[in-house]
């Protein structure tokens, strides 16, 4: 009989190997193989045919259940799926665990709700709970605090609740498994039985992860693969506002987002976003852009920040908060050299409002003014929200879904739009719509000097 041997998988990129390394050949890192032992399962000796077409398989509809929180449900696509799994992960202090909490009292009063603490003991969640005012307690909501996974399977076959939320996966440990929590294998495989009972069980499970340092879910990727539903929690812990996105759903969109208040009693979605990501419009300041950015299907209108001085060192820096560092790079290279702006000797920073994460290009143009204007000193028309993605050669691009930015500009009271050239738009807006094919038309309409006005 041949022996099976184990095998190394990498705790920071999941790269599989049949030998120990003491360092990564695939990402570098070092002292990251971890060893897994393989199941030694055989395959049935006759195989009988399950394939189905499309045809015979029976359509199901999945009835969603309500959260009791509208932001949550539209990041999920609609409400919770019976037997999802949906993974959530966050900085710590965050408000993972709050928003959970909240969501776990709300459906108690109802439904069989299981939390299991892994990090916390079942006093400290009480007292939580009574310090976010969840009294009385709702008679349907189970804790269980316990790191043992057999004990939570054991559980949650006893339980049958309608929700259970696991906080979180990476204090739960497998005891047939010979490394320690935390590790890629014990919450790989803690995960993929959860997923198998929650399959057939049909409960649905909110997990929490951990992030790592670069902010990425810790695992790695392969715990995102198990689940249906990866949801991330931003914004800076140590400000108001919460954003929760969708970056996988299986049900539902992807990079939806939800909008959480955080306040003493927890954490309140809020529904109306007007104005909530936009400064003080009435006293403008020299170096600040506004855009209007889609985050699945919702139209943010938010500020854009910059600030250009002149470095000391002999290589300049450049720091971003909310915005990706190399697109930074790339709008600076452009402005450098088809506008002549001597960046390369002069330090930027870049920030979004409230540090929401810009990701897509068509904020290219909204940088591209704030830097500028910054370098001028000059203030833009706080009336005006610029859309655009800038090219390499210093041309503005189309952008997706325009109509949809300006309708929402044109509701928080904007009286101007700078959009690319081109691009067909709905006239009946009530908008002053200026084209522009490059970065200089754009700049040329825009921008007063704070003592003039003009």
């Amino acid at each position: 009989m041949t022996k099976i041997r184990n095998s190394f998988i990498c705790s920071h990129c999941g790269a599989t190997y049949p030998q120990t390394y003491g360092r990564c050949p695939n990402c570098q890192a070092w002292n990251s193989l971890v060893e897994q032992t393989p199941s030694n399962q055989r395959l049935p000796k006759s195989l009988t045919r399950t394939s189905q077409t499309l045809e015979e398989i029976e359509e199901q509809t999945f009835r969603h259940l309500a959260s009791s929180y509208q932001e949550l449900d539209r990041v999920l696509g609609g409400g919770i799926v019976p037997g999802s799994l949906v993974l959530i992960g966050g900085e710590p202090g965050i408000g993972k665990s709050t928003l959970l909490l909240q969501v776990a009292n709300r459906l108690g009063q109802e439904h069989r709700v299981l939390y299991v603490c892994a990090e916390e003991s079942a006093q400290q969640v009480k007292l939580r709970s009574q310090r976010l005012g969840m009294t009385p307690a709702p008679p349907e909501l189970y804790l269980l605090a316990e790191t043992d996974l057999e004990v939570v399977l054991q559980e949650l076959q006893t339980l049958q609740p309608r929700l259970a939320v696991i906080d979180s996966i990476q204090a739960l440990t497998w005891a047939s498994l010979s490394s320690t929590a935390g590790s890629v294998t014990q919450v790989r495989e803690c995960t993929a039985a959860l997923m198998r009972l929650a399959k057939q069980a049909h409960i649905t499970l909110f997990i929490v992860g951990h992030v790592t340092k670069e902010g990425s879910l810790a695992g790695p990727k392969v715990l995102e693969h198990l689940v249906d539903t990866v949801l991330y929690f931003e914004g800076d812990r140590f400000a108001n506002y919460r954003l929760l996105r969708s970056v996988k759903n299986r049900f539902g969109a992807t990079h939806e987002l939800g909008v959480f208040e955080m306040l003493p009693n927890g954490l309140e979605e809020v529904r109306d976003l007007a104005g909530v990501f936009l400064g003080n419009r009435k006293d403008p300041s020299p170096g600040i852009a506004t855009i209007v950015t889609c985050e699945g299907s919702r139209p943010l209108v938010l500020e854009v920040q910059a600030l250009v001085s002149p470095t000391s060192y002999p290589s300049p820096r450049r720091s971003t908060t909310g915005v990706e560092y190399n697109r930074l790079l790339q709008i600076l290279a452009v402005l450098e050299k088809r506008l002549g702006i001597p960046l390369s000797k002069l330090d930027a920073y870049v920030a979004s409002c409230a540090g929401i994460q810009v990701e897509e290009p068509a904020a290219d143009l909204g940088i591209a003014v704030a830097v500028t204007a910054s370098f001028r000193d000059q203030v833009v028309d706080p009336q005006t929200v610029v859309l655009g993605e800038v090219g390499l050669g210093g041309q503005i691009r189309p952008v997706s879904r325009l109509d949809l930015r300006l309708k929402e500009a044109e509701k928080l009271g904007f009286k101007r739009a700078i959009i690319p050239a081109g691009q067909e738009w709905s006239s009946s807006l009530g908008l002053e719509v200026t084209e522009a094919s490059r970065v200089l038309e754009a700049l040329t309409s825009l921008g007063r000097r704070p003592e003039t006005g003009s």
